[in-house]
């Protein structure tokens, strides 16, 4: 099991940026498929977009595609989404999530180690 801590949140005009990190506590995060999922107000969590171990393949929901960008650095056990061109559709609780094999999947449940999220307010 890994701990994963999000940060990077806030509120943010629309057409503004952001910046989202993901820490993870293990040492073999290089062996993680990392994922990052959000759970809009009042709706379930979705996915957003997802990174494989070495970093070079990603995946998107078509909503985000063009706009966010995933990336890891195994170096730092990190894993990052950048938020650009940002629409009060994005609002919501951002959450990463990890899973210590290959492949990926934007069903929450493929994933078994969450963080606790941070919130992505996007004002009109």
């Amino acid at each position: 099991q890994v701990r994963l801590v999000e940060s990077g949140g806030g509120l943010v005009q629309a057409g503004g940026s952001l910046r989202l990190s993901c820490a993870a506590s293990t040492r073999t995060f290089s062996s993680y498929t990392m994922a990052w999922f959000r759970q809009p107000p009042g709706k379930a969590r979705e996915f957003v977009a997802a990174i494989e171990r070495s970093g070079t393949s990603t995946y998107y929901r078509d909503s985000v595609k063009g706009r966010f960008t995933i990336s890891r650095d195994n170096a730092k056990n990190t894993v990052y989404l950048q938020l650009n061109s940002l629409e009060p559709e994005d609002t919501a609780v951002y959450y990463c999530a990890a899973r210590p094999l290959a492949g990926w999947n934007t069903i929450p449940s493929f994933y078994g180690d969450w963080g606790q999220g941070t919130q992505v307010t996007v004002s009109s």
